[in-house]
């Protein structure tokens, strides 16, 4: 019997967990399942005979060094900055390693080992990074292959809530790491346009977000996610005059958090004490002046009417209270992924959704053509949601191939080849995980 081991049992584990415990009977494999919350790998993996919850320190390094030598694969759903103690031990115990989590350059710096050991480490492996790279290379090679010249590639993700359960002012609810939708595009972005590298600060880009037109949900707004240039290479698209992915959200979402990040909220540099702090007088912080009410000093600074909708989201996520924050010492940040937390969850019967849409021209013939392709996800709770589904199914179907032999790649590997597309993304339209086309 194969053994797999799965580091972190959190909102994205759900549909994995599921996945690999519903084909444990005919692929003859076990998971074992570690997390610091015992109970709560207990909830998703039930009394199943082909699970085994393991409380687990994750810095303790002799208990996770022991559980991957005993395993033959190991997937990893930890926090991004974690991934690497996991990697460094799957190096020295040869053992292959999956992730949803962008390579970053603490991986990097072990690839040529990873090569020489000939093992396998996909990483982007879940949904945004991973459907969108399979999805679009499926795409690009295709029209290569027809003999057509692509000139613009723009590819758009975003994880959102269910029309059905778009009941606050922010249009959002957390559906995965409220620390990453916290810090989203902190480092800025860098993307490609009509020839010119585009680069926008922190500061810019929610107050740089423009809309495109979803079939059936209509205008989204959409912001450039992290480095886009750095794909170009992997997507083997380095000419284009045109290159860029980017975040969907809700327009109100973007205009909301413009307000955020323009009172400083979303800052992480350095920790405040909060015991005695309210959290009006904490959001207030850089209004200098103002003879007002801090709901109207507030809006005064944000140039908008104390009656705006940005004052309305900023007052539901508890700015203007006079409650105590009494967090201890926290940054600015980590203070608004508590409200974000709190303010912004699921409830029980809350439906998120993810939309993907890859927009590509290109020229065959003499014929100029605009390609949509694009894919909707609705989740079923607030535990089943299309986060986890999209994130966890690839790399269940990924975990599948390799202990089945059918792969034969090695080294530090994202999935942009067709010998990973192909397969992952048909047994995908199983579930329900498909795109539709569009030319113009």
């Amino acid at each position: 019997m194969k053994n797999i081991l799965l580091f972190g049992a959190g909102k994205s584990a759900t549909s994995l967990i599921d996945y690999l415990l519903a084909n444990a009977p005919r692929q003859k494999w076990h998971i074992t399942v570690a997390d610091h919350d015992l109970s709560l790998i207990k909830s998703k993996t039930g009394k199943s005979y082909y699970a085994t919850p393991t409380a687990l320190d994750i810095k303790d390094s002799a208990a996770r060094q022991t559980l991957i030598r005993e395993t033959d694969l190991v997937i990893s759903l930890l926090p991004a900055s974690l991934h690497i103690l996991v990697a460094k031990d799957c190096l020295e115990a040869k053992k292959n390693l999956l992730t949803a989590s962008y390579i970053d350059e603490e991986v990097r710096a072990l690839q040529a080992d990873i090569e020489k050991a000939g093992l396998l480490f996909m990483y982007e492996m879940g949904l945004d990074p991973g459907i969108d790279h399979m999805s679009a290379m499926k795409l690009i090679h295709s029209i290569e292959k027809k003999g057509g010249q692509i000139f613009s590639f723009k590819s758009y993700c975003g994880g959102l809530i269910s029309p059905d359960s778009n009941d606050n002012p922010w249009q959002y609810k957390v559906s995965w790491n409220a620390r990453n939708i916290v810090m989203a595009g902190a480092s800025g972005a860098t993307y490609k346009e009509k020839g010119k590298v585009k680069e926008l600060t922190h500061e810019q880009l929610f107050d740089h977000t423009k809309t495109i037109q979803v079939p059936g949900l209509g205008k989204l707004a959409f912001y450039p996610n992290r480095d886009s240039l750095a794909y170009m290479t992997a997507y083997k698209l380095e000419e284009l005059a045109t290159f860029m992915r980017a975040t969907l959200r809700f327009p109100d979402f973007c205009e909301g958090w413009n307000a955020l990040i323009k009172l400083g909220l979303t800052d992480d540099g350095h920790k405040i004490a909060t015991d005695h702090l309210t959290y009006s007088n904490w959001a207030t912080r850089l209004i200098q002046d103002g003879t007002g009410t801090p709901e109207e000093n507030m809006a005064q600074f944000l140039g908008v009417s104390s009656k705006s909708k940005v004052i309305r989201q900023l007052k539901f996520l508890g700015l203007l209270q006079t409650e105590v924050i009494n967090l201890g010492e926290q940054t600015n940040a980590g203070i608004l992924q508590f409200l974000v937390e709190h303010k912004l969850k699921m409830e029980a019967t809350d439906k998120d959704m993810i939309v993907m849409m890859h927009e590509i021209e290109f020229e065959r013939r003499n014929m100029a053509t605009r390609m949509h392709s694009y894919m909707i996800v609705q989740g079923e709770d607030n535990i089943h949601t299309a986060m986890a589904k999209t994130v966890g199914l690839p790399l269940g179907i990924m975990a599948k191939m390799i202990l089945q032999d059918k792969v034969t790649l090695t080294g530090l590997q994202i999935p942009v080849m067709p010998e990973i597309y192909n397969p992952v993304l048909k047994e995908l339209e199983e579930y329900d995980i498909r795109f539709e086309e569009s030319f113009e």
